[in-house]
């Protein structure tokens, strides 16, 4: 997971002196950002939601069950707003 948190870090890494990196190093044009996680990580997109008129929440996992956030917006533009490990699939309408 940590490997695949750097190796993400990388996308769209315009200097290493940044002061945060948070919302420049963890986005990317979405068409890249989609084949990073689909070909090179082997996720695919479970879920998506609206968020505004200019946003959708996307989840995606891998078999390993490492899952990834991304927020798309309309300008092209996707960002990874958090990532982490044992993502379960309760299915729909889970009542937990």
């Amino acid at each position: 997971m940590l490997f695949r948190a750097l190796a993400l870090l990388t996308l769209a890494v315009p200097s290493a002196a940044q002061a945060s990196p948070i919302g420049d190093v963890l986005c990317a044009p979405s068409e890249e950002l989609r084949d990073r996680l689909t070909l090179q990580y082997g996720s695919a997109r479970q879920a998506s939601g609206l968020r505004g008129r200019e946003q959708v929440m996307e989840v995606w996992t891998d078999q390993r069950g490492d899952w990834t956030m991304v927020v798309r917006y309309a300008s092209g533009t996707s960002c990874i707003v958090a990532m982490g490990e044992h993502w379960t699939d309760f299915g729909p309408h889970d009542p937990a």
